[in-house]
């Protein structure tokens, strides 16, 4: 999926992705381990998910060796909008 076709409704329609963005945004960084224990969801779903969101550029995947580290792209503006949303919504 392209940037120029990422709409909310891709983030905000998948209760999954947004526990996952979620956890990111207050972590900043975090494997795939610790996101399936925080997230309570299983290695497939968070999987397929990352993958979504990466490709959205909300997320960046960075290799060490076997070990895969998600950070949180603040720096993007809508991951920055998403994290305000947040912060309001819940008070992170």
């Amino acid at each position: 999926m392209s940037d120029s076709n990422f709409k909310i409704e891709v983030v905000l329609g998948s209760r999954a992705k947004v526990k996952i963005l979620k956890e990111l945004a207050k972590a900043e960084e975090l494997t795939i381990s610790l996101l399936i224990k925080k997230t309570k969801l299983n290695h497939s779903v968070v999987s397929k998910h990352l993958r979504q969101l990466t490709s959205l550029n909300l997320v960046q995947e960075k290799k060490f060796g076997r070990i895969r580290i998600f950070r949180y792209k603040i720096e993007e503006p809508k991951a920055r909008s998403f994290r305000t949303l947040i912060d309001i919504w819940e008070g992170l």
